[in-house]
């Protein structure tokens, strides 16, 4: 190994165990900020707070590492891959501790540490939360694509998990407990966002190591009316069609008609879009299934009219889209405006989703 071989390499081991102490370091935060809630140890959320004044510096010095290590190396390849997943990282790292520091302020704040089942569910998702911030860490110190992967897993089953907690927290009435429940809700927010975090090392792992960019999100969309035989077959019809690489589309109606309207087929058919294999159906979603759905679009009123409680992490977003007419002499002119309202609403939604590549 040549002189310069070796002090690139040194300089390169400088910047990640500046990187590894960082992360130690916003391990303690977090792993003392939930003691401390759960404990109602005010000392120990101080010293939390404090501690992300130590915290902020040694994100200085890594920013001023990797950029000095940049100017004097003129890194490429998998180098330069590495360092611009540090300097991502090393963002991410510090969010966490500012996530920590709002845990412990809250804390702070509460006369009591939480109990019963809040506490419980607290300490269960803190736990869960520790052992994928740690994973995810420990997977970019080693530079280790397939544990990045493995514990990116973990994300989605937290966030339907929080999800659950979330609407359970809503549902309470008791309105003596209304301050403490929504300093719980916080701390669950938080916790959901330092997961985020963890899966966004594991992303910048997987880059670091093979050079793989995150793939584009894929939106589940679920299209909801009246019956399901007309507006929301047809809407599910167009997105397939034109933009099957972005979403996986679905559709449901209060009231599921027997058939699907042959009027709507056949037009659908005239556009080369095909309802093959579909038929109406009804809202009857497991709980799980329904916060799975990125969004829900009804085509007929508000979402809250065919859902009793929205998942926290599902947007409903309402169109008003004319309904079919009572004539049946002007049913062809409504399926022709409908089809292009709905093309187009479609067209702009996926364009905001996924950008002007969305496909």
């Amino acid at each position: 190994m040549s002189h310069y071989e070796e002090r690139l390499e040194k300089d390169l081991t400088r910047v990640r165990e500046n990187v590894s102490d960082m992360a130690e370091k916003v391990d303690s935060g977090v792993k003392n900020a939930m003691h401390a809630l759960l404990t109602g140890d005010h000392e120990l959320a101080t010293e939390v707070i404090l501690a992300d004044q130590v915290i902020n510096r040694a994100m200085r010095r890594i920013d001023k590492l990797c950029h000095s290590f940049i100017a004097q190396h003129l890194p490429s390849a998998g180098h330069l891959r590495l360092l611009s997943s540090v300097i991502r990282v090393n963002i991410e790292l510090e969010r966490i501790g500012d996530y920590a520091v709002t845990i412990a302020r809250e804390a702070v704040q509460l006369s009591g540490p939480p109990s019963g089942t809040t506490a419980r569910e607290l300490e269960r998702v803190g736990n869960e939360t520790l052992v994928m911030l740690r994973q995810a860490v420990e997977a970019f110190s080693e530079l280790n694509a397939d544990q990045a992967r493995a514990t990116m897993v973990l994300e989605e089953s937290m966030e339907n998990d929080l999800d659950f907690i979330y609407a359970d927290l809503m549902a309470n009435t008791d309105q003596a407990s209304v301050n403490n429940l929504v300093r719980a809700f916080a701390i669950f927010t938080q916790l959901k966002r330092v997961v985020d975090q963890a899966k966004n090392l594991c992303e910048e792992t997987i880059f670091a190591v093979t050079g793989e960019m995150k793939a584009p999100k894929n939106y589940l969309i679920l299209f909801v009316d009246e019956d399901n035989s007309s507006l929301s077959q047809m809407a599910v019809a167009i997105a397939r069609k034109h933009y099957p690489g972005s979403g996986t589309y679905s559709s449901a109606g209060l009231r599921p008609a027997p058939q699907l309207n042959p009027a709507v087929v056949g037009f659908l058919e005239r556009h080369s879009v095909t309802l093959e294999g579909a038929e109406p159906r009804g809202l009857e979603m497991t709980p799980l299934e329904l916060a799975q759905q990125h969004l829900i679009v009804s085509l007929q009123g508000p979402v809250q009219g065919y859902f009793e409680q929205v998942p926290f992490h599902t947007t409903p977003l309402q169109w008003d889209v004319t309904p079919p007419p009572a004539d049946p002499a002007a049913f062809d002119a409504w399926l022709e405006e409908a089809y292009r309202d709905l093309a187009t609403r479609i067209r702009d939604l996926m364009e905001l989703l996924r950008g002007e590549d969305a496909n």
